[in-house]
């Protein structure tokens, strides 16, 4: 089994050197890494849940700063954090429920001894309350004071207890890395099925002769579209080319392809074909917390429009692009710039660097933005692999999927003794 550090540090340089293309490889790609760390993951008998977590945090801050741009990567490790977090709170409940009906059931046996006195509802809680916390004088002392108020058993059986519960632990540290890693394999397989499961909406929203605008290439889109034209439904698409990467080009070849009546349009003809469109269907990069849609540049002005002439604008998003962070959070990131080499030609500017003063500052800039923000006002509906939401649900939404604990994704710092 390969060395799991060596495997970060050859994801981190892929990530740096932006050489994974799109949201769905790059969080298919961090769920299946941080699965390997999970499963060479030596965990400690006590706070199982706690080592993985620092260990997940400790990664996925280096995965976080080595792109920060590509939220997917965040939204993965904030998945896994919230699986962790899930499993070993199933278990606690489990183990808990199981310790109190073997107490009630001991005692109805033996109704005449106290020797199996059944756990209290406090003890039971603050057991529950304590799984997930980091260790700290302030929960070091509830837990001694929980702890005197439980019985205590005799000391006579205290070698074969202690043994017991030496074996308990480490099955339940295999239970819960095992539990972990089948619901990462879930998170995993979803992801590798998001296309599939949006596409099989497509008959709900799209009808017959119906005219669709899109704009650039996005797989969602593409297999969206042709689901509905599997289904019987006739309609025509309006693709807008995406300069200047032109990636309409390569959307209205492939949908050409698969047989769908297809017209390309440039980006400044977005607004004089508006009028004449039923939906606009586009893919996202990422879906904040408030609903709004980091997408490819050039989608606010067909926002715009569509508002304008009261045009639905839908928007199909995995659910691992769903993002817990608002747009005005210090730590998002939503643009970075791309090389002026894709607007104009070095050769043809190259004329217009000042070097007289020495300083070799530029009388030209050019700004290539990679994104574009759409404000959720903007946005009718967001259909993801889970079906059809509003904007403002999304919330709602993101909040099945994350813990508020994981916000921040930060490891605990080390106590001194």
């Amino acid at each position: 089994m390969p060395d799991v550090q060596a495997l970060v540090n050859e994801f981190l340089i892929k990530l740096k050197k932006r050489k994974i293309e799109g949201s769905q490889a790059t969080a298919r790609q961090t769920a299946e890494l941080l699965r390997s760390l999970i499963s060479q993951q030596r965990v400690p008998y006590t706070n199982q849940a706690g080592a993985l977590i620092d260990a997940v945090k400790a990664v996925g801050e280096q995965l976080i700063a080595a792109n920060p741009v590509e939220l997917a990567v965040g939204n993965i490790v904030r998945r896994v954090l919230h699986i962790i977090r899930e499993e070993d709170l199933s278990l606690t409940t489990a183990a808990m429920a199981g310790l109190n009906l073997s107490a009630v059931s001991d005692d109805e046996d033996d109704a005449d001894h106290d020797d199996h006195p059944v756990l209290s509802a406090a003890a039971v809680a603050a057991a529950a309350r304590s799984t997930l916390r980091a260790p700290s004088l302030q929960t070091l002392l509830e837990d001694v004071t929980d702890a005197a108020a439980v019985p205590h058993p005799s000391s006579s059986g205290g070698d074969s207890e202690g043994k017991s519960k030496s074996a308990d632990k480490s099955s339940r540290s295999r239970k819960l890395k095992h539990d972990v890693i089948e619901a990462v394999n879930e998170l995993i397989e979803d992801i590798c099925t998001c296309h599939e499961q949006i596409a099989e909406q497509a008959v709900e929203h799209i009808h017959q002769n119906e005219v669709i605008l899109t704009l650039g290439s996005s797989r969602t889109v593409l297999e969206f579209l042709c689901a509905a034209k599997e289904k019987k439904r006739s309609f025509r698409v309006f693709v807008a080319e995406g300069a200047p990467r032109y990636q309409g080009h390569l959307l209205a070849k492939e949908l050409v392809a698969r047989g769908l009546q297809t017209t390309l349009i440039t980006d400044s003809a977005v607004f004089a074909m508006i009028s004449r469109v039923n939906m606009v269907i586009v893919g996202a990069h990422a879906v904040m917390a408030n609903g709004g849609v980091v997408a490819p540049v050039g989608l606010n002005m067909v926002a715009l429009a569509a508002q304008r002439h009261a045009v639905p604008f839908v928007v199909l998003a995995g659910s691992h692009k769903l993002c817990p962070l608002y747009p005005h959070n210090p730590e998002v990131l939503l643009n970075e710039l791309r090389s002026p080499s894709e607007l104009l030609d070095f050769g043809e500017f190259s004329d217009c660097m000042d070097f007289g003063n020495g300083t070799g500052s530029p009388l030209l800039h050019v700004v290539n933005p990679t994104f574009d923000y759409v404000p959720p006002k903007l946005v009718n509906l967001f259909i993801t692999d889970t079906g059809g939401h509003n904007p403002s649900y999304m919330y709602r939404l993101i909040a099945d999927y994350y813990s508020a604990d994981d916000l921040v994704v930060q490891r605990r710092p080390a106590t001194g003794s």
